[in-house]
Protein backbone atom coordinates (compact mmCIF):
# COMPACT_ATOMS: atom_id res chain seq x y z
CA UNK A 1 0.00 0.00 0.00
CA UNK A 2 1.67 3.07 -0.86
CA UNK A 3 -1.18 5.98 -1.43
CA UNK A 4 -2.84 5.81 2.23
CA UNK A 5 -5.94 8.09 3.17
CA UNK A 6 -4.57 9.28 6.20
CA UNK A 7 -7.63 11.02 7.07
CA UNK A 8 -9.42 7.31 7.21
CA UNK A 9 -6.83 6.16 8.73
CA UNK A 10 -7.62 8.59 11.84
CA UNK A 11 -11.48 7.93 11.20
CA UNK A 12 -10.49 4.34 11.70
CA UNK A 13 -8.17 5.32 14.80
CA UNK A 14 -10.91 7.36 16.63
CA UNK A 15 -13.18 4.23 16.23
CA UNK A 16 -11.60 2.89 17.98
CA UNK A 17 -10.59 0.00 15.46
CA UNK A 18 -6.91 -1.50 15.58
CA UNK A 19 -4.49 -0.11 12.98
CA UNK A 20 -3.31 -3.78 10.99
CA UNK A 21 -0.17 -4.28 10.27
CA UNK A 22 -0.03 -3.72 6.73
CA UNK A 23 -1.27 -0.08 7.05
CA UNK A 24 1.28 0.76 9.99
CA UNK A 25 4.18 -0.65 8.07
CA UNK A 26 3.36 1.68 5.51
CA UNK A 27 3.11 4.48 7.88
CA UNK A 28 6.22 3.59 9.18
CA UNK A 29 7.66 3.76 5.73
CA UNK A 30 6.08 6.52 3.95
CA UNK A 31 7.54 9.08 2.18
CA UNK A 32 9.08 12.33 3.63
CA UNK A 33 6.25 14.38 0.95
CA UNK A 34 3.05 13.09 2.61
CA UNK A 35 5.05 13.73 5.99
CA UNK A 36 2.35 16.60 7.20
CA UNK A 37 -0.32 14.85 5.50
CA UNK A 38 0.56 12.52 7.74
CA UNK A 39 1.08 14.62 11.17
CA UNK A 40 -2.14 16.55 10.33
CA UNK A 41 -4.00 13.34 10.65
CA UNK A 42 -2.10 11.70 13.89
CA UNK A 43 -3.14 15.82 15.11
CA UNK A 44 -6.44 14.96 14.78
CA UNK A 45 -6.95 11.94 16.98
CA UNK A 46 -4.43 13.27 19.49
CA UNK A 47 -7.00 16.51 19.17
CA UNK A 48 -10.18 14.31 19.86
CA UNK A 49 -8.72 13.38 23.27
CA UNK A 50 -6.15 15.79 24.41
CA UNK A 51 -6.99 19.42 22.68
CA UNK A 52 -3.92 21.59 22.24
CA UNK A 53 -3.12 20.73 26.04
CA UNK A 54 0.79 19.38 26.80
CA UNK A 55 1.35 17.74 30.04
CA UNK A 56 4.68 18.73 31.60
CA UNK A 57 6.83 15.86 33.57
CA UNK A 58 9.74 16.02 35.71
CA UNK A 59 12.90 13.32 35.85
CA UNK A 60 14.64 12.96 38.88
CA UNK A 61 17.59 10.63 39.08
CA UNK A 62 17.30 9.64 42.43
CA UNK A 63 19.90 6.47 42.68
CA UNK A 64 22.60 6.07 39.56
CA UNK A 65 24.50 3.66 38.10
CA UNK A 66 25.21 0.24 40.56
CA UNK A 67 22.68 -1.75 38.33
CA UNK A 68 23.45 -5.72 38.21
CA UNK A 69 21.38 -5.55 34.36
CA UNK A 70 22.66 -6.00 31.57
CA UNK A 71 20.47 -3.94 29.17
CA UNK A 72 22.44 -3.07 25.90
CA UNK A 73 21.36 0.63 25.68
CA UNK A 74 22.24 1.78 29.34
CA UNK A 75 25.05 3.53 30.55
CA UNK A 76 24.10 2.47 34.08
CA UNK A 77 23.82 -1.75 33.13
CA UNK A 78 27.09 -3.66 34.90
CA UNK A 79 28.36 -4.15 31.70
CA UNK A 80 28.44 -0.51 30.45
CA UNK A 81 31.95 1.48 30.97
CA UNK A 82 30.71 4.82 30.47
CA UNK A 83 31.87 7.50 32.57
CA UNK A 84 28.85 8.46 34.20
CA UNK A 85 28.17 9.68 37.87
CA UNK A 86 27.50 6.90 40.42
CA UNK A 87 25.79 7.42 43.99
CA UNK A 88 23.38 5.34 45.93
CA UNK A 89 19.62 6.83 46.82
CA UNK A 90 19.69 10.31 47.77
CA UNK A 91 18.99 12.19 50.56
CA UNK A 92 15.31 12.44 51.06
CA UNK A 93 15.58 16.38 51.58
CA UNK A 94 17.36 16.29 47.78
CA UNK A 95 14.40 14.28 46.43
CA UNK A 96 12.13 17.13 47.95
CA UNK A 97 14.30 19.88 46.37
CA UNK A 98 13.49 18.26 43.30
CA UNK A 99 10.23 18.19 43.51
CA UNK A 100 10.02 21.66 44.55
CA UNK A 101 11.65 22.28 41.18
CA UNK A 102 9.33 19.99 39.46
CA UNK A 103 6.41 22.48 41.36
CA UNK A 104 8.11 25.53 40.03
CA UNK A 105 8.08 24.82 36.79
CA UNK A 106 4.59 23.55 36.30
CA UNK A 107 4.99 20.03 35.75
CA UNK A 108 2.10 17.82 36.33
CA UNK A 109 4.05 15.02 36.89
CA UNK A 110 7.22 14.33 39.57
CA UNK A 111 8.91 11.35 38.24
CA UNK A 112 11.61 9.41 40.48
CA UNK A 113 13.62 6.74 39.14
CA UNK A 114 16.29 4.12 40.54
CA UNK A 115 18.82 2.05 39.23
CA UNK A 116 18.63 -1.52 39.41
CA UNK A 117 16.99 -4.64 39.44
CA UNK A 118 14.82 -4.01 41.75
CA UNK A 119 14.29 -1.66 44.94
CA UNK A 120 16.07 -3.66 48.44
CA UNK A 121 13.40 -3.26 51.44
CA UNK A 122 15.83 -0.47 52.68
CA UNK A 123 15.87 1.63 49.63
CA UNK A 124 11.62 0.89 49.12
CA UNK A 125 11.40 2.03 52.75
CA UNK A 126 12.93 5.29 52.16
CA UNK A 127 11.04 6.01 48.58
CA UNK A 128 8.03 5.58 50.27
CA UNK A 129 9.08 7.88 53.02
CA UNK A 130 9.99 10.65 50.45
CA UNK A 131 6.74 10.08 48.36
CA UNK A 132 4.62 10.54 51.27
CA UNK A 133 6.32 13.91 52.05
CA UNK A 134 6.25 15.21 48.41
CA UNK A 135 2.42 14.53 48.21
CA UNK A 136 2.01 15.97 51.71
CA UNK A 137 3.64 19.48 50.15
CA UNK A 138 2.72 19.64 46.81
CA UNK A 139 -0.39 18.79 44.58
CA UNK A 140 2.28 16.32 41.81
CA UNK A 141 1.12 13.49 40.72
CA UNK A 142 3.75 11.07 41.63
CA UNK A 143 5.26 8.43 39.39
CA UNK A 144 7.51 5.75 40.52
CA UNK A 145 10.04 4.32 37.97
CA UNK A 146 11.57 1.53 40.28
CA UNK A 147 12.72 -1.34 38.37
CA UNK A 148 10.96 -4.83 38.70
CA UNK A 149 8.20 -4.91 41.26
CA UNK A 150 5.93 -7.33 43.17
CA UNK A 151 1.86 -7.25 43.74
CA UNK A 152 3.32 -6.58 47.50
CA UNK A 153 5.10 -4.04 46.16
CA UNK A 154 2.53 -1.98 44.03
CA UNK A 155 0.29 -2.26 46.96
CA UNK A 156 2.57 -0.32 49.38
CA UNK A 157 2.55 2.10 46.28
CA UNK A 158 -0.83 2.73 46.13
CA UNK A 159 -1.28 3.18 49.92
CA UNK A 160 1.22 5.86 49.92
CA UNK A 161 -0.54 7.36 47.36
CA UNK A 162 1.80 6.77 44.25
CA UNK A 163 -0.54 8.05 41.16
CA UNK A 164 1.56 6.15 38.67
CA UNK A 165 4.43 3.75 38.19
CA UNK A 166 6.51 3.63 34.98
CA UNK A 167 7.85 0.21 34.02
CA UNK A 168 9.01 0.39 30.16
CA UNK A 169 8.22 -2.69 27.76
CA UNK A 170 11.57 -0.75 25.95
CA UNK A 171 11.33 -2.96 22.95
CA UNK A 172 9.13 -5.96 21.73
CA UNK A 173 9.16 -9.54 22.88
CA UNK A 174 10.81 -10.56 19.85
CA UNK A 175 13.88 -8.36 20.27
CA UNK A 176 14.01 -8.18 24.10
CA UNK A 177 16.69 -10.90 24.02
CA UNK A 178 18.99 -9.03 21.73
CA UNK A 179 18.49 -6.21 24.28
CA UNK A 180 18.64 -7.64 27.46
CA UNK A 181 19.67 -11.34 28.85
CA UNK A 182 19.27 -10.49 33.06
CA UNK A 183 15.27 -10.49 32.88
CA UNK A 184 12.89 -11.66 30.09
CA UNK A 185 9.92 -9.50 28.60
CA UNK A 186 7.27 -11.46 30.70
CA UNK A 187 8.97 -9.93 33.32
CA UNK A 188 8.79 -6.51 32.25
CA UNK A 189 4.82 -7.57 31.40
CA UNK A 190 4.36 -8.93 35.23
CA UNK A 191 5.37 -5.86 36.86
CA UNK A 192 2.52 -4.00 34.79
CA UNK A 193 0.03 -6.02 35.98
CA UNK A 194 1.14 -6.32 39.06
CA UNK A 195 0.98 -2.46 39.10
CA UNK A 196 -2.97 -2.51 37.10
CA UNK A 197 -3.78 -5.02 39.77
CA UNK A 198 -2.94 -2.50 42.82
CA UNK A 199 -5.02 0.30 41.42
CA UNK A 200 -2.12 2.02 39.98
CA UNK A 201 -2.20 3.54 36.91
CA UNK A 202 0.44 2.30 34.27
CA UNK A 203 3.28 4.08 32.48
CA UNK A 204 5.00 2.03 29.70
CA UNK A 205 6.84 2.58 26.40
CA UNK A 206 9.86 2.00 24.70
CA UNK A 207 13.48 2.98 23.11
CA UNK A 208 13.29 3.06 19.52
CA UNK A 209 16.63 3.21 18.03
CA UNK A 210 18.14 -0.08 18.93
CA UNK A 211 18.65 -2.20 15.82
CA UNK A 212 14.45 -3.06 16.17
CA UNK A 213 12.62 -3.79 12.35
CA UNK A 214 9.74 -1.91 11.99
CA UNK A 215 7.96 -5.40 13.00
CA UNK A 216 9.08 -4.95 16.51
CA UNK A 217 8.13 -1.54 16.41
CA UNK A 218 4.66 -2.29 15.69
CA UNK A 219 4.79 -5.42 18.03
CA UNK A 220 6.09 -2.89 20.67
CA UNK A 221 2.77 -0.44 20.27
CA UNK A 222 0.65 -3.51 19.76
CA UNK A 223 1.44 -4.95 23.16
CA UNK A 224 1.12 -1.49 24.73
CA UNK A 225 -2.51 -1.39 23.53
CA UNK A 226 -3.46 -4.82 24.40
CA UNK A 227 -1.70 -4.20 28.28
CA UNK A 228 -4.36 -0.84 27.84
CA UNK A 229 -1.46 1.03 29.89
CA UNK A 230 -2.17 5.11 30.53
CA UNK A 231 0.50 6.94 29.63
CA UNK A 232 3.82 5.60 26.99
CA UNK A 233 6.91 7.73 26.56
CA UNK A 234 8.47 7.18 23.56
CA UNK A 235 12.05 7.19 24.01
CA UNK A 236 14.45 7.55 20.95
CA UNK A 237 18.19 5.96 21.36
CA UNK A 238 21.12 8.37 22.27
CA UNK A 239 23.72 6.26 21.99
CA UNK A 240 26.32 6.55 25.05
CA UNK A 241 30.11 5.03 24.25
CA UNK A 242 30.57 2.45 26.42
CA UNK A 243 27.55 0.82 25.98
CA UNK A 244 26.74 -1.90 23.59
CA UNK A 245 23.89 0.17 21.23
CA UNK A 246 27.24 3.57 21.65
CA UNK A 247 27.56 3.35 17.93
CA UNK A 248 24.30 2.99 16.44
CA UNK A 249 22.47 5.72 14.94
CA UNK A 250 19.80 4.44 13.47
CA UNK A 251 17.03 7.94 13.42
CA UNK A 252 16.88 11.38 11.66
CA UNK A 253 14.01 13.41 12.63
CA UNK A 254 11.19 12.19 10.16
CA UNK A 255 11.77 8.91 11.32
CA UNK A 256 11.07 9.98 14.54
CA UNK A 257 7.78 11.77 13.42
CA UNK A 258 6.49 8.81 11.83
CA UNK A 259 6.79 6.60 14.48
CA UNK A 260 5.18 8.99 17.09
CA UNK A 261 2.48 9.36 14.15
CA UNK A 262 2.94 5.29 14.19
CA UNK A 263 1.85 5.15 17.82
CA UNK A 264 -0.79 7.69 18.06
CA UNK A 265 -3.64 5.43 15.50
CA UNK A 266 -2.63 2.69 17.58
CA UNK A 267 -2.81 3.98 20.88
CA UNK A 268 -5.27 7.25 20.07
CA UNK A 269 -6.17 8.01 23.70
CA UNK A 270 -2.95 7.54 25.60
CA UNK A 271 -1.11 10.15 27.02
CA UNK A 272 1.81 9.93 24.67
CA UNK A 273 5.08 11.87 26.05
CA UNK A 274 7.87 12.63 24.18
CA UNK A 275 10.88 11.29 26.06
CA UNK A 276 14.30 10.59 26.08
CA UNK A 277 16.18 11.91 23.00
CA UNK A 278 13.80 14.20 21.82
CA UNK A 279 16.43 16.70 21.60
CA UNK A 280 19.18 14.64 19.72
CA UNK A 281 16.87 13.02 17.30
CA UNK A 282 14.02 15.42 16.70
CA UNK A 283 16.31 18.54 16.73
CA UNK A 284 14.79 21.77 14.75
CA UNK A 285 11.48 19.55 14.55
CA UNK A 286 10.58 18.97 17.98
CA UNK A 287 7.60 21.52 18.12
CA UNK A 288 6.73 18.98 14.99
CA UNK A 289 6.14 15.66 17.73
CA UNK A 290 4.06 17.75 19.84
CA UNK A 291 1.19 17.10 16.83
CA UNK A 292 1.11 13.13 17.58
CA UNK A 293 2.21 13.33 21.04
CA UNK A 294 0.64 15.36 24.19
CA UNK A 295 3.23 15.28 26.59
CA UNK A 296 7.07 15.92 27.39
CA UNK A 297 10.04 15.99 29.96
CA UNK A 298 11.20 19.50 30.68
CA UNK A 299 15.03 19.48 32.37
CA UNK A 300 16.97 15.98 32.63
CA UNK A 301 17.08 12.63 31.62
CA UNK A 302 18.33 9.78 34.18
CA UNK A 303 21.92 10.02 32.12
CA UNK A 304 21.07 12.66 29.68
CA UNK A 305 20.78 16.54 29.64
CA UNK A 306 18.07 17.98 27.98
CA UNK A 307 17.29 21.51 26.25
CA UNK A 308 16.40 24.36 28.51
CA UNK A 309 12.77 24.88 30.07
CA UNK A 310 13.07 27.76 28.69
CA UNK A 311 13.32 26.77 25.32
CA UNK A 312 10.67 23.71 25.62
CA UNK A 313 8.33 26.61 27.17
CA UNK A 314 8.75 28.71 24.31
CA UNK A 315 8.37 26.21 21.66
CA UNK A 316 5.04 24.78 23.61
CA UNK A 317 3.75 28.74 23.50
CA UNK A 318 4.82 29.60 19.97
CA UNK A 319 3.14 26.50 18.38
CA UNK A 320 -0.28 27.92 20.05
CA UNK A 321 -0.47 24.68 22.42
CA UNK A 322 -1.27 25.67 26.17
CA UNK A 323 -0.06 24.00 29.55
CA UNK A 324 -2.39 21.51 32.03
CA UNK A 325 -2.50 22.40 35.56
CA UNK A 326 -1.28 19.47 37.96
CA UNK A 327 -5.38 19.71 38.41
CA UNK A 328 -5.90 19.13 34.63
CA UNK A 329 -6.92 22.67 33.90
CA UNK A 330 -5.41 25.05 31.89
CA UNK A 331 -2.46 27.50 33.18
CA UNK A 332 -3.15 30.96 31.72
CA UNK A 333 -1.35 31.53 28.80
CA UNK A 334 0.49 35.01 30.42
CA UNK A 335 2.24 32.76 33.24
CA UNK A 336 3.98 30.57 30.87
CA UNK A 337 7.40 32.61 31.18
CA UNK A 338 9.99 31.85 28.48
Amino acid sequence: MTNLDYNAIAELSLSGELIDRTIAKSILNATDVVLLEQLAAAYKVRHYYWSNRVRLHFLLNAQSGLCPEDCNYCSQSKISTAEIEKYPLIAQEKILQAADRAASLRAGTFCMAISGRSPSESVFNHVLEAFEVVKSKHDLKICACLGLLSAEQTRRLAAVGVDRVNHNLNTSENHHENICSTHTFSDRVATIKNVQQAGITTCSGGILGMNETDEDIIDLAYSLRELDVTSVPINFLIPIAGTPLGDVNQLNPRRCLRILNLFRFILPQQEIRIAGGREVHLRSLQVMGLYPANSIFVGDYLTTAGQAVSADLAMIRDAGFVLENPDGSILESELIEC
